[in-house]
Order: C-alpha cells, then structure tokens, then sequence
C-alpha cells in the first residue's frame, strides 16, 4: 500500500487516472501561454460579479485590484461563525461561480502572517477557449486571499 490519502483510507491509491479529462487541462494550460489572452479591465468585468455574490456569502470585499501581471487580486475578510477551511473554500467555490468562464481552474494555497493570521489564497484562471463562444478566446486570471481563518 501506498501512503494514506486521508483518514480511514485503506486502499492507498485510486482506481484510475484522470486521462480523460487531460485534453482539457492542456487546451486550459495553452491558452494561459498566449500573449494577450488575460482580458483587460477585470474591474469593470469582474467587480460587479464579486460584489453581488459576497452580498449573499460569509465573505466581506475588503479590496480588489488589477495587479501589474494581469491578474485580478481580490481580499476577503471570512465572516462566517464556522472556521474551518472546507467552509471557506465552499464559500469561494460558490464566489468563482459568479464569474467563472467555461473553462475553470481553482488552485488554493495556505498562507500565514504574524498580522492577519491564517489566510487562504485561491489562484483562479477562467476564460473562454477556441469555440465555446462567439467571442475572441479571453480569459481572467484571480488572486483571491481571504482573511479572518483560523
């Protein structure tokens, strides 16, 4: 047997790869790669998506920016009574989905600060690939961290 993958697991390992669905991943990942892909103007087309969805969600917008790579850097502060980080990532899987595009990739990171304590950033790339749209293939990259996890 392998190592354990989580608490109880008696198997050690899957029962098969995920090579179906790699054709996917790869026309995502090369879309990431082409010059000018990431779209402009993430304020003007993200914000109002991020600003509904926190209105309904344990999350509070304390800032968002376009950073100087492109990507749109999103703080939270965690509201909600539970702390724990599958209760967090609900919430922002739930936030993606105001904005996601067709084509998703949620990557999440830990992140701690002698300041703010634990957070949790959440590494977001979302676009349109060559015919899911009427639209030029474009996509967003996000940065979401939030704040206030133990």
């Amino acid at each position: 047997m392998s190592g354990r993958r989580w608490d109880g697991d008696e198997r050690g390992e899957g029962i098969a790869d995920a090579r179906p669905f790699a054709p996917g991943v790869e026309e995502l990942l090369g879309a990431t790669r082409r010059p000018g892909w990431v779209a402009e103007q993430p304020e003007v087309h993200l914000l109002p998506h991020l600003e509904r969805a926190c209105e309904s969600l344990p999350l509070q917008l304390l800032d968002a920016r376009a950073s100087v790579d492109g990507s749109f850097d999103v703080d939270l502060r965690w509201t909600g009574e539970a702390q724990r980080f599958g209760d967090v990532r609900v919430a922002v899987f739930a936030l993606v989905g105001s904005f996601a595009e067709p084509s998703t990739y949620v990557g999440q990171l830990r992140s701690e600060s002698k300041e703010e304590g634990d957070s949790l950033v959440f590494e977001i790339v979302t676009g349109f690939l060559e015919g899911q749209s009427s639209f030029t293939p474009h996509g967003h990259t996000v940065r979401v961290c939030v704040t206030g996890v133990v």
